[in-house]
């Protein structure tokens, strides 16, 4: 399925609309009390789909459905395999919700909004070029970037030139968001497969037709902060969950520990059943498990 939406048209059909939240890009109400957001679903594969189809089809990133079926082959899934839609996340553990969260370690991205969140997948940088954490801020918004492809890309591929224009075959794709950090970009993408993947040079990729939506209603002098959150807790409906990824790091951390401290700090520690956080944590499955004793 192609995707050729115009940023340009697509932020201005969203002020006419006086909607910045479009049909299938729902905004999510959270609180202190309800910190899970969405709700998982299955499905069944359709006669050639992919599960990268399918997860793009949902809003997901590859990792997230690669996780969340494992044993399911994610390029030939089978017609009528019964997988999981992972629609379902813990917020990332922050002292304030406003502006942007990017969790790295789940390659998400959490916008809030007053008292609603919404909440993309997006592609960060790959081994020897991370994508750095911290505090940044929304320094410029730019429709139709040009990329001026760094001298360090160029090395690894000569043939690229130093200006590549606006256009279909621009891996900024149709609009971007500069962070105070001038290397960082949040952008599009030419190549929407790279989302739920550490492949990029250091930028935030967005599906080509998310990019536009955040795009919208993100103001300049925006917050952005970059976290590596492998686990998550929360609560809702006086339940008790961990969503716990797969680490970008060296991949030998204590998944368990790292849940305790967590559970611990939000005061949730003596709601736990200790043997449903050890399940939880032994298979990083990316998706809210109830750990309530």
């Amino acid at each position: 399925m192609a995707f050729r939406t115009s940023c340009a048209a697509l932020v201005l059909l969203f002020i006419s609309l006086g909607r910045p939240w479009a049909a299938g890009a729902p905004a999510y109400s959270f609180s202190d009390k309800s910190e899970v957001i969405g709700q998982s679903r299955s499905g069944r594969v359709q006669m050639g789909e992919s599960l990268i189809e399918i997860a793009r089809k949902f809003d997901l990133g590859y990792n997230e459905i690669a996780d969340a079926n494992p044993g399911v082959d994610p390029f030939v899934p089978g017609n009528g395999t019964q997988i999981v839609l992972p629609t379902s996340w813990i917020l990332p553990d922050t002292p304030v919700r406003s502006g942007m969260v990017i969790n790295l370690s789940e390659l998400r991205l959490y916008y809030y909004s007053k008292d609603y969140v919404r909440t993309f997948p997006v592609g960060v940088g790959g081994e020897g070029n991370l994508t750095p954490s911290g505090t940044f801020k929304v320094m410029e918004k730019i429709v139709h970037p040009a990329w001026y492809v760094p001298e360090s890309i160029r090395k690894e591929n000569p043939n690229l030139p130093k200006v590549v224009p606006a256009g279909p075959d621009n891996p900024l794709g149709s609009c971007a968001l500069r962070l105070s950090l001038p290397t960082i970009l949040i952008h599009g993408t030419n190549k929407p497969w790279g989302i739920g993947r550490r492949v990029s040079h250091g930028c935030i990729r967005m599906y080509p037709e998310d990019i536009p939506r955040l795009f919208a209603v993100v103001p300049t002098g925006s917050t952005v902060e970059i976290v590596r959150q492998p686990v998550k807790a929360g609560m809702r409906d006086g339940r008790v969950f961990v969503e716990v990824h797969r680490s970008d790091m060296d991949g030998h951390e204590d998944y368990f520990r790292m849940a305790v401290h967590l559970l611990r700090k939000k005061g949730f520690i003596r709601l736990v059943s200790m043997e449903k956080l050890s399940r939880a944590t032994e298979m990083p499955g990316g998706m809210p498990v109830d750990i309530t004793e």
